[in-house]
């Protein structure tokens, strides 16, 4: 286990550039089954999870070649289906949540599909519901071994279907959308996750031949094809790495300007940081963040409590209230935080509030955070990184705080955030990695 020890209380400044997107990035990577063809992918993160499914894409027989620091090409012309079967493809595709979305092209192209429950972060259940809601619908039958916690699915005849899914998930939207591109007639999917990263999915697909359309809505339409062509993809920045700078640069009263952000993608996350108090310009496609002495938190027009909750596209993300949460905390005023798709995300605050922030842990999904208006720094203490957005939010807290910090279990944080020290050392921190 390797852990940050972090000095607190310095201030930041210069220019990052966020990495490719790790929720697109696991996607994207899937789709390259789809084909036999060469698929070339650029601004693919050097990070864990995605190192992960890049291994078990090869380890299956595709022919992974890397031609730069972030770009690879990807050929599934020779796929093993007996490794499917075997004891390493399990082990390996359970340690990733991100493999549950290889099950949609396989079934697709092969017909067949199995896979042991898939990992990920601990922050309450996530379930799969969605994703084998929309292959039934689609024809599929499929056994769950709970004794062995495997998935077995059967795609011999599959057909176009219309379904209204249960939940906007977006990982079961990307599986069922990517089964039904290469299969015989229409799919019709109601109360589609629609999230930037899915657009860019959709967008690739019909570049290799699908035919998609409703692509930014919440109704897809899609009619199937036989097969699918090669094609080059760049992924998008990361806007939770984005969402993360910001509140980085607010913490530690930072100047700091976000390289490459795609501006128009990041929906209202700009403006739900702005009602935090800080201040954002935008220079072209930059995002620069000025250092503040004191950022305010608004009130609703009835001057009542700010409340910020996670919603669907394009609603805010989940994956940036605990950022949110932790921003509060030296802020000017209160905000109730209320985390409604997760129940176990905002248990990471026992850690904060020993650091001395001042936050009530209404229940598992809401907290309410009274902010110490910089009179009180918090301090540095020693604590464990639960998941990967509340590791970078204690690794922000850290970074503002008296003190030194020792952040353990930080390989949840290599995750999703690629050389995270290296590129925050580069601005002015004091972080060092502990094996």
């Amino acid at each position: 286990m390797s852990s940050f020890r972090v000095k607190g209380g310095l201030k930041l400044k210069g220019e990052i550039t966020p990495q490719g997107a790790k929720n697109e990035a696991l996607q994207i990577l899937c789709a390259v089954l789809l084909t036999d063809d060469l698929v070339t992918i650029h601004n693919i993160p050097n990070i864990r999870d995605a190192n992960k499914l890049i291994e078990l894409l090869a380890d299956m027989g595709v022919k992974v070649n890397k031609i730069g620091p972030d770009s690879f090409t990807f050929q599934a012309d020779d796929v093993n289906l007996k490794y499917l079967e075997t004891p390493d493809f399990l082990k390996k595709a359970s340690a990733l949540r991100g493999s549950v979305m290889i099950l949609g092209p396989l079934l697709a192209r092969f017909g067949t599909g199995r896979l042991s429950k898939p990992g990920g972060d601990k922050i309450g259940r996530r379930r799969l519901d969605t994703h084998f809601f929309g292959f039934q619908k689609l024809g599929a039958k499929f056994e769950y071994d709970a004794a062995q916690e495997i998935y077995k699915i059967d795609g011999q005849n599959l057909k176009g279907a219309y379904m209204l899914l249960d939940e906007a998930s977006v990982t079961g939207t990307a599986n069922i959308v990517m089964a039904a591109s290469m299969i015989e007639g229409k799919t019709t999917i109601y109360n589609a996750a629609c999230e930037p990263y899915l657009q860019q999915l959709c967008d690739m697909l019909n570049r290799m031949g699908a035919k998609i359309t409703g692509i930014g809505s919440n109704l897809l339409h899609i009619e199937g094809v036989k097969s699918l062509s090669g094609t080059d993809h760049r992924l998008l920045p990361d806007m939770i790495e984005i969402g993360s700078f910001i509140g980085l640069a607010a913490m530690t009263q930072s100047e700091i300007t976000i390289k490459n952000a795609q501006i128009d993608r990041l929906g209202i996350i700009p403006d739900t940081f702005r009602r935090m108090g800080i201040k954002l310009e935008f220079r072209g496609d930059d995002i620069h963040i000025p250092a503040q002495d004191l950022y305010e938190i608004e009130t609703f027009i009835d001057g009542s409590i700010l409340n910020i909750s996670d919603a669907i596209w394009p609603g805010f993300t989940p994956d940036l209230l605990s950022i949110v949460l932790v921003v509060a905390t030296q802020a000017k005023g209160t905000v109730l935080v209320h985390q409604k798709m997760f129940e176990s995300r905002l248990f990471f605050v026992d850690k904060l509030i020993d650091m001395g922030a001042q936050i009530i842990l209404c229940d598992p999904h809401r907290a309410t955070v009274i902010g110490l208006e910089r009179k009180n720094r918090l301090r540095g203490i020693r604590m464990t990184s639960p998941d990967i957005r509340a590791g970078v939010s204690l690794l922000i807290a850290a970074l503002s705080a008296e003190g030194t910090s020792i952040i353990d279990n930080i390989e949840q944080i290599d995750r999703g955030y690629q050389y995270i020290d290296q590129r925050l050392n580069a601005l002015g921190a004091d972080i060092v990695r502990l094996d």
